[in-house]
């Protein structure tokens, strides 16, 4: 599966109800942690199908950063049937971020 760039108009569709599990990346194009952790998140969307990934640019999108409390990126949050139930600040391993995925 791709990597679904999210803003204001296409979140509640793609995230809140959403049939999987969803791994939302915050980021910015400028965050070097960012950077790092970005080729992993997309490797997991492309073996991973039962999940959704999305990615929102905490710079274009600052409502939504807000609305997650997010105030150091890269920060993932998994969110199931419209509820975050896991969340993480920094970069992370692969290994780590699957983990994230498996609780839910």
């Amino acid at each position: 599966m791709s990597v679904v760039s999210i803003n204001n108009n296409n979140f509640e569709h793609e995230v809140l109800k959403s049939d999987r599990p969803v791994l939302l990346d915050f980021y910015a194009d400028w965050c070097g942690p960012c950077k790092m952790v970005s080729p992993v998140v997309d490797q997991i969307a492309k073996e991973h199908p039962e999940y959704k990934i999305v990615k929102v640019n905490v710079d274009e999108q600052p409502e939504l950063a807000s609305k997650f409390n997010v105030m150091s990126i890269p920060a993932l949050f998994v969110v199931k049937n419209g509820e975050i139930v896991n969340k993480s600040v920094g970069a992370k391993p692969k290994s780590k971020i699957l983990e994230m995925l498996k609780v839910v």
